[in-house]
């Protein structure tokens, strides 16, 4: 019972927190086009707090698929903006969701007078508030919290010209890296490969259908391991799905580490330590040799979206250049 009531407490706090925030965005100018004052339009109706329309780019993928390195590679371009992983914006839009699966909180929601569109406005500031502010000005905007793909059509919904950057790697490449770096993902057991592959085929399975619903001209699905080998091919398809000009400095990001309108890093991200390198082979394969016996047998029951995505769950290790010959870039599409 007191984590139930801390759990309303907090879901209280933090949509109190959401609205306030919204009414300072409305009344507090613009930033750079992406605040602004709002209210009724022409028929009543409320009208979309200023900066929805902004372009975003919103890199996501299960954590440990290279959302960092596309990230850095996009920073170091002259137009564009990402900025360092917050989870400030996953966690609000998880909120949200936990409001709207709850048939209590959403009657609660609607007695209170916030409707559908008052809190959408409300989180909206809240986003374009984070990803405005915690960075440096640029022309293109881009967020990179992996998980917001999860939610990529509610995403949508709130900032319709948006376009997602889907990162897929090898999932076995992916828990190893998870496992043995030690990161703490909500669910994911770092004892255990079995549990862990499960989860990744749980997670990736989630935002590969959420980028089929995005469709082809709003969500590209973009494999690690083309990135590292064909970086000039894949990065050529990525900047042309998002409407940017070629600007060779994306192959040359460890140049702009930490520099004015630069790549800026964290020193609490886990891929931080290996950002700062140039685009490397060294990781494709380190997962090999390192999976228990039974979980290989079991690999493709046990992680159906392997084969989905492009992956042969039987080899070890998998012929990966093959995959990124003739600068194919993508999985299977969705």
């Amino acid at each position: 019972m007191v984590r139930v009531g801390r759990w309303r407490a907090c879901a209280a706090l933090a949509l109190a927190a959401l609205l306030w925030w919204a009414w300072r965005c409305a009344w507090a100018g613009g930033a750079r086009g992406a605040r602004g004052a709002w209210g009724a339009d022409a028929g009543g109706a409320l009208a979309p707090v200023a900066g929805r329309e902004l372009p975003l780019v919103f890199i996501g993928g299960v954590p440990r698929s290279g959302t960092t390195l596309m990230r850095a590679m996009l920073d170091a371009h002259a137009d564009v903006r990402c900025g360092q992983e917050t989870r400030v914006v996953p966690r609000i839009l998880q909120m949200r969701q936990h409001w709207m699966r709850s048939q209590k909180e959403s009657v609660r929601l609607e007695q209170a007078g916030v409707s559908k569109a008052v809190l959408d406005n409300a989180i909206a500031a809240f986003c374009l508030e984070v990803i405005v502010r915690h960075g440096e000005p640029a022309p293109r905007l881009c967020n990179k919290d992996p998980l917001v793909l999860k939610m990529g059509t509610y995403v949508l919904e709130l900032f319709p010209n948006a376009k997602f950057l889907f990162m897929v790697r090898d999932g076995r490449a992916t828990v190893h890296s998870i496992i043995t770096r030690k990161v703490t993902i909500t669910g994911f057991d770092l004892t255990s490969y079995r549990q862990c592959l499960s989860k990744w085929n749980h997670a990736v399975e989630l935002m590969y259908q959420q980028c089929k619903s995005l469709g082809a001209a709003r969500c590209l699905p973009v494999r690690y391991e083309a990135l590292v080998l064909r970086p000039r091919e894949t990065m050529r398809a990525v900047l042309e799905f998002l409407e940017l000009p070629w600007d060779e400095a994306v192959l040359h990001h460890e140049q702009y580490i930490n520099r004015p309108n630069g790549v800026a890093l964290s020193n609490v991200e886990r891929s931080s330590d290996q950002v700062v390198r140039p685009v490397n082979r060294d990781a494709l394969d380190k997962w090999v040799g390192h999976l228990p016996a039974d979980v290989r047998a079991d690999m493709a029951d046990l992680a159906p979206m392997l084969s989905v995505l492009g992956y042969d769950p039987w080899a070890n290790p998998p012929h990966y250049e093959a995959t990124a010959d003739g600068g194919r870039t993508q999985p299977r599409p969705p």
